[in-house]
């Protein structure tokens, strides 16, 4: 009995030795649960607001470990809705996003510093042809089981782009030379 004692507790400190996994975590782009918005001024006197409709992608996470998470997102850029079809086609022309030659836009992140339930998730945005390193501010929002027998976790996050950073230089003046991004991400655990 002695022996088999040893035997469980040897093992059990291995077991707590061992760094603990990262789960994968599919974005939940079917079920309308992830969202990638933006705002920018229009003239300074209003929002105009919009957002991308098709976009993939998934995160790591463990929360015991939330510091070695990643997150990796495509986003289809010819799928912009403003809710407004003229405007769309002037956003997605030469003038803007230029859809026809950067059809996607891709961020990966490469760190990400934790405190709590919040974070600045680093990593590399390619938009308009452009590879550049920018930070999105991140809150946890929750995760557990879901009626279905899965299990998700969701984020909230927020970023300023600069648009002369991704070479669009059109701007509605100076007050829309930035526009801000909204993301709300809701992952199912692979």
């Amino acid at each position: 009995m002695n022996k088999f004692k040893k035997t469980l507790t040897a093992t059990a400190l291995v077991v707590m030795a061992l760094p603990s996994q990262a789960a994968t975590y599919a974005i939940d782009t079917k079920g309308s649960h992830a969202f990638v918005q933006f705002k920018i001024k229009h003239l300074g006197y209003s929002w105009l607001m919009g957002q991308f409709d098709k976009f993939d992608g998934s995160f790591e996470y463990d929360k015991n470990n939330p510091k070695q998470s990643s997150i990796l997102v495509n986003i289809d850029t010819t799928s912009l809705d403003t809710n407004h079809a003229e405007r769309d086609k002037h956003l997605k022309g030469k003038d803007f996003l230029n859809v026809s030659k950067y059809p996607t836009a891709t961020f990966k992140s490469t760190s990400m510093k934790v405190n709590g339930d919040s974070a600045v998730v680093t990593g590399n945005l390619t938009l308009h042809g452009v590879d550049k390193t920018i930070s999105i501010d991140v809150s946890r929002i929750g995760e557990g089981k879901d009626p279905w027998g899965g299990y998700r976790a969701g984020f909230e996050g927020t970023t300023t782009l600069k648009l002369e950073d991704f070479n669009i230089a059109n701007t509605l003046g100076p007050a829309s030379a930035s526009l801000e991004m909204l993301l709300n991400i809701e992952g199912i655990r692979q």
